[in-house]
């Protein structure tokens, strides 16, 4: 057994302190004002940057922003979302294709007929570095929060942040210190979203059931207003109307065709 692996005797359960800090993760959206330095970011950042990349392109950028200025800008093209403005430091993590494209001119091709491989590589290369941010801050004690919302208005963060032709941001993350402690929210249950050798639906509407109640419940424990379909009705509100239908229009102008 590796040395930093270990197991408990008592629920038969395999753990780490990896595996402790993703347990206990939560999202957390009010920060004391203890502030998250320079040193702590390049470390969290470098650490991320380990993160497997496709075919070794490292197709992502991170913009780090500390002006309170720029922040309350993104906080307003982010759908007001006080947070991202109240945050010691917001990263922004782009998919980028600058370096690939510099790298093919000097061979002589260019990306004008980039494609749909080549935007999902470099946002999947974002999320993954995004996500091994998000984990490495956790280990330190700084917590986060994932913003989508940037998405809202990809031009407009991409000229705010200074986004040359073939980055777009995927999506930003807020950290900082916490000043709150969330009760956490509950996941499926692992029998729905795992399958063994083939994929299955068996059991499906029960464990949407199951999910139903279980996330009523905790909402009705916050305090949160909800209804006993929790998951499903509002999963049905949020999606059932397409939303940010003119992204890949946006996205083409940033130099992302997805075709």
């Amino acid at each position: 057994m590796p040395h930093d692996i270990r197991s408990n005797p008592a629920t038969a359960e395999i753990t780490s302190e990896t595996i402790e800090v993703l347990h206990n993760r939560v999202s957390i959206r009010k920060y004391s004002q203890e502030p998250v330095t320079e040193a702590q970011v390049e470390a969290i950042l470098k650490a991320a940057f380990r993160a497997p990349t496709s075919s070794n392109i490292h197709a992502y950028s991170v913009i780090v922003v500390r002006d309170p200025a720029v922040k309350q800008e993104l906080a307003v093209l982010t759908g007001n979302q006080k947070h991202v403005a109240d945050c010691p430091v917001y990263l922004q993590f782009c998919a980028d294709l600058t370096r690939m494209e510099a790298a093919m001119k000097r061979h002589g091709h260019d990306m004008e007929n980039n494609n749909l491989e080549y935007g999902l590589v470099a946002s999947i290369d974002a999320a993954l570095v995004g996500m091994s941010a998000y984990v490495a801050a956790d280990s330190l004690g700084i917590k986060g929060l994932m913003i989508g919302a940037v998405r809202n208005k990809p031009l407009d963060v991409g000229k705010l942040l200074g986004m040359p032709r073939r980055v777009y941001p995927v999506f930003g993350m807020c950290l900082g210190w916490p000043a709150e402690a969330p009760k956490q929210k509950p996941r499926m249950d692992y029998d729905l979203v795992v399958h063994h050798e083939r994929y299955s639906t068996e059991g499906l509407e029960a464990g949407l059931d199951a999910y139903d109640a279980a996330l009523a419940a905790h909402y009705d424990s916050v305090g949160k207003k909800t209804t006993r379909d929790s998951w499903t009705r509002d999963i049905d509100e949020k999606f059932s109307v397409p939303r940010r239908d003119k992204l890949r229009e946006y996205l083409k102008q940033m130099g992302f065709d997805f075709r």
